[in-house]
């Protein structure tokens, strides 16, 4: 339909259509965005989501891993009850009971193993949830303990206690591996342990 304006016809149809076609074309436009947007998020609440469980697994090797040194320090040996073929199965496999326990009395300091990769073999192995997880133990060193008699009678500065005492130094090495979705965690922490029966403290 048109009218007559100073003789010439106008269609007012086609500029109602382009109108609608702009404003629906501007429509979709916000609308995929919108819904880029939110997929988007989404996936990066489910990598979230993704990474803090492979923390936690990784987290629950660490305190796995002060509870074997501990335990050892004070029984002087592996507990048995760490071992692969208890009942139930323990996260320290049989082939490296002995191992470990040289690695924490001490009869093997600086151990270069490491808990994956090639010719890995892992002080501590298990199962968390979809994760694999490998850990591993080495004692670095022995020291005085900070602020004790034998400190102070060895020339350091403060003032000792005379309770004596030795820290322990230990690196542990935890990774956590999902090997459906590829995701990986590693913490690597050191603790200073006591033979007094006082628990582990982390260092670094």
């Amino acid at each position: 339909m048109g009218r007559v304006i100073g003789g010439v016809v106008q269609d007012q149809q086609g500029v109602a259509l382009l109108t609608v076609m702009l404003l629906m074309l501007i429509l979709t436009v916000i609308g995929v965005a919108a819904v880029t947007v939110s997929g988007l998020e989404n996936r990066i609440a489910g990598l979230a989501r993704t990474n803090e469980a492979a923390a936690s697994a990784a987290e629950s090797c660490m305190s796995t891993a002060v509870n074997v040194i501990q335990q050892t320090i004070d029984q002087g040996t592996l507990p048995l009850a760490f071992l692969s073929n208890a009942t139930p199965a323990g996260p320290v496999p049989q082939t490296n009971s002995v191992t470990l326990g040289q690695e924490i009395m001490g009869q093997s300091d600086n151990n270069p193993d490491v808990p994956t990769g090639t010719g890995a073999v892992p002080n501590l192995v298990q199962t968390v949830g979809a994760y694999s997880v490998s850990g591993d133990i080495d004692r670095l060193y022995a020291k005085a303990k900070a602020g004790t008699g034998m400190q102070f009678a060895s020339g350091f500065e403060g003032i000792g206690s005379g309770s004596g005492g030795i820290d322990i130094l230990y690196r542990i090495d935890c990774r956590a591996t999902n090997a459906a979705t590829g995701t990986t965690s590693r913490i690597v922490a050191v603790y200073a342990c006591t033979v007094t029966g006082e628990t582990c403290q982390k260092k670094l």
